[in-house]
């Protein structure tokens, strides 16, 4: 890929800035924000305690505010998870990121999961935002996935999406470990979901290489904490430098 030929706006606006760590503080929202900003990426994605406060740090800018429903495992009531989407818009989030109930597509209970699917959807949509469906790949098979997708696209959301980045998988030997976004997932949702149906993909994706490999296998959004380093290395890279907010620094 030539990056000469790639602006930076055009990867920042790929990005949703995540900003979901349990540890994460006032301060790291507010540098957090800051930095989204800077490089105005496509969202900051924000705990939901945190939605209004990102969208007052955020005003005046083209960033808008994502924020996540029942993250990280999926877990409550489709009635839970449609409240706390209402919140969250009334708060400012124009995206919100869904978990879907892990357990019960492992159980290939698909009448509920599709009915969770639209409720949610449903309501995002009435307020004029975006769905991203989270699977969670790591817990999942490849059948799952794949009907996922069917689901996914029979509701018409706007995204599906890979990983949470918290989807810690126990080992054998107790240990937890996750491994996020891996190109045979994405070439997967990306073959299953029609072209009307984008894919996100999030959980460790830290370097610009991986950041390009994502792209070149059609992902539009990437969830991303590494974004600072991301964009800096493109722009010594070579990619187009056509923010202006970076040129008064």
């Amino acid at each position: 890929m030539k990056l000469e030929k790639i602006t930076i706006s055009s990867l920042a606006k790929m990005i949703d800035h995540s900003l979901l760590h349990p540890t994460l503080t006032d301060q790291d929202l507010e540098s957090g924000c800051a930095m989204a900003q800077k490089w105005e990426t496509a969202t900051v994605c924000v705990k939901p305690y945190a939605v209004s406060s990102a969208k007052n740090l955020l005003l005046g800018s083209p960033v808008r505010v994502t924020t996540v429903v029942s993250f990280p495992h999926g877990n409550i009531s489709t009635t839970m998870k449609v409240r706390e989407t209402v919140a969250a818009m009334k708060d400012g989030a124009v995206e919100i990121d869904m978990v879907v109930n892990i357990g019960k597509v492992l159980s290939e209970d698909w009448t509920y999961i599709s009915r969770e699917i639209k409720q949610i959807n449903d309501t995002v949509r009435s307020a004029g935002g975006l769905l991203k469906v989270i699977f969670e790949n790591d817990f999942l098979q490849d059948k799952h996935i794949i009907r996922l997708c069917e689901t996914c696209s029979e509701q018409a959301v706007a995204f599906v999406k890979t990983s949470t980045g918290f989807g810690f998988v126990k080992q054998a030997n107790g240990c937890y470990a996750y491994t996020g976004a891996t190109s045979h997932h994405v070439e997967l949702m990306r073959k299953t979901c029609p072209p009307n149906i984008q894919v996100k993909a999030a959980g460790g994706i830290r370097t610009l290489d991986q950041f390009l490999a994502m792209k070149e296998l059609g992902v539009t959004r990437i969830g991303a904490t590494a974004t600072d380093s991301i964009l800096t290395e493109a722009l010594h890279k070579g990619c187009i430098n056509d923010l202006p907010s970076l040129n008064h620094q």
